[in-house]
């Protein structure tokens, strides 16, 4: 549980306000206006979405899904981190469990790694105009 509460804590230090509507905003569907006008911080988000069993200490797939669609790789990066080592829910285990959306993991992992050189594509200079 330390973990998870690790988790929330570091996560809610980078959401910050403009964040934090934005990611409101990708709720829309599952948070009544009424009740999204009175969530003023991210702590008081990830409690909403606690309460109404979007997010749990084993259940990560709704916040992942909230970080992807709001174009958010470094809070997905982190909720992929804890999945895999606190959870233990490796790439192998990805298909068959309910607790992570594949495409969002298997497409930001690239993306955190830098590519080597021989990744690299290299691009001809521009022909010399005569």
């Amino acid at each position: 549980m330390a973990e998870y509460s690790s988790l929330l804590s570091d996560l809610s230090d980078n959401i910050t306000n403009e964040d934090l509507e934005q990611l409101k905003s990708a709720c829309k569907e599952d948070i009544p206006e009424e009740q999204s006008n009175n969530i003023t911080s991210s702590k008081e988000w990830f409690t909403y979405l606690e309460k109404n069993d979007k997010l749990a200490q084993d259940n990560m797939s709704y916040i992942e899904h909230i970080f992807e669609i709001s174009r958010r790789p470094d809070l997905l990066t982190r909720v992929i981190e804890y999945r895999t080592t606190v959870l233990k829910i490796s790439e192998d285990d990805e298909i068959d469990t309910k607790l992570t959306r594949i495409p969002s993991a298997k497409k930001y992992k690239d993306i955190i790694r830098q590519p080597s050189e021989d990744e690299i594509i290299k691009l001809a200079p521009p022909p010399k105009k005569v």
